[in-house]
């Protein structure tokens, strides 16, 4: 008789395999998921999750000249503390298994690693992808890319070109036949369907995308400004506000207004203009220091300019030995300085823009929702990894996380500019 396999049964064999921590699964690219602490966290208020931060400090201070007796005392003025309320944002993964493979797989635990580890796998290199740059860009202007231009190729193809300073090769890479908004100054131009990316030329920075012809002429006749954005599909209000966005805002992010709590505000220097070099790290850091900054930070660079400062450092080490290289060998992971704030950790990031560089202080940033990646679904009984494909001959496998990161202090943050490499 032939063996029938139950969900239950795969359950059983996905958690002897995997077990229930998949931590162990996130690719190393994903730096910031494996850097940024999760902490689970009741929603509050609706479903938005409340963290208080501190906006302002005690000033309830009085002054008095030298033999002044029993001066009177200035009332006091508490520190502003509010609430930053974040949504999380929701993502979740769908993959299949058919029965016979389902199947071949039920027999042992060996069976069942050999039949579906390189779907699991390929399924949290995907999830933490699409997170790990909602992390960096979500409701980024530029998002994924700003757009330089656009040639067609035919009714329902054209080519777009991705500006030089917005371009990461790591974002890109393995993109085929996902679906995308174009953005025309926050506006989404293909208003018929998703337009989907039929290749990518690492080399040019060309994607050739397809979609309906009514799309196509619509992105075709768009005069792509700095303003104009490429994104994931339905990411454009739906996804969490990202370290670039959170950096960047000069508005009300999270129920506080920044152009009133200037120690909600973060930094952006323009001193990176052409190559990245420490010295120009150290500048942008100064203004971060001037609001506060005095501890352990990040410097996030794409992989080239990385190269450049990896240089940069060995000419420094050469000649000047107050610049202390706890990690700065040739080819480690990481190049650490030491500047007025402290430590400076500089790390390549395969998704950060070539034209962009982020110094964040790690001990102030967090990642907060209500579940961290995972195969267990909400709604799912404990324990549900797999369930019936209602309208194929299969199993489906879900990936889900409801989560947005959180910056206690943007003032001591710094996004570098204009990075020419």
């Amino acid at each position: 008789m032939a063996q029938f396999t139950t969900p239950s049964q795969l359950d059983g064999l996905f958690k002897m395999a995997y077990g229930d921590d998949v931590e162990n699964l996130v690719p190393e690219s994903a730096r910031l998921v494996k850097m940024i602490d999760f902490v689970p966290t009741d929603k509050e208020t609706g479903d938005k999750y409340n963290q208080p931060v501190v906006l302002a400090q005690e000033h309830g201070v009085t002054y008095a000249a030298a033999g002044a007796g029993a001066f009177s005392l200035n009332n006091s003025i508490a520190m502003t503390m509010k609430n930053a309320q974040l949504e999380g944002s929701q993502l979740l993964l769908r993959s299949a298994l058919s029965y016979d493979a389902a199947a071949k797989a039920s027999n042992s635990k060996k069976a069942f690693v050999k039949s579906t580890e390189l779907l699991v796998e390929n399924m949290m290199e995907s999830m933490t992808k699409r997170l790990e740059l909602a992390l960096l860009y979500g409701q980024s202007t530029t998002g994924i890319g700003n757009p330089a231009s656009s040639a067609n190729v035919d009714a329902t193809h054209t080519a777009i070109t991705i500006t030089l300073l917005t371009w990461a090769s790591g974002i890109w890479a393995g993109l085929e036949g996902a679906t995308i908004d174009v953005l025309d100054a926050g506006v989404v131009v293909n208003t018929t369907g998703a337009v989907t990316i039929d290749s990518v030329d690492l080399d040019t920075r060309i994607i050739t995308v397809s979609a309906a012809a009514g799309d196509i002429t619509a992105i075709d006749a768009v005069t792509f400004t700095t303003a104009d954005a490429i994104v994931f599909r339905g990411a454009l209000s739906a996804e969490m506000s990202g370290i670039d966005a959170i950096i960047t805002n000069t508005s009300t992010l999270f129920g506080i207004d920044a152009s009133v709590y200037n120690l909600w505000k973060g930094n952006s220097s323009s001193a990176a203009s052409g190559t990245l070099t420490i010295g120009k790290i150290l500048t942008g850091l100064a203004e971060a220091v001037n609001r506060g900054l005095n501890e352990k930070v990040a410097v996030f660079v794409n992989p080239i300019t990385w190269e450049g400062l990896n240089d940069d450092l060995s000419a420094l080490r050469m000649f000047d030995s107050s610049y202390k290289a706890g990690k700065g060998e040739q080819g480690n992971e990481a190049i650490t300085y030491h500047g007025q704030n402290g430590t400076i950790d500089l790390y390549s990031h395969l998704y950060v823009k070539q034209g962009e560089a982020f110094a964040i202080p790690m001990s102030k940033t967090r990642r907060i929702g209500a579940q961290d990646v995972s195969f267990k679904t909400p709604g799912g009984r404990e324990g549900e990894i797999f369930r019936h494909l209602e309208d194929r001959a299969g199993y489906e496998l879900r990936v889900y996380t409801d989560q947005a990161v959180l910056i206690e202090a943007p003032a001591r943050c710094v996004k570098y500019t204009n990075i020419v490499n």
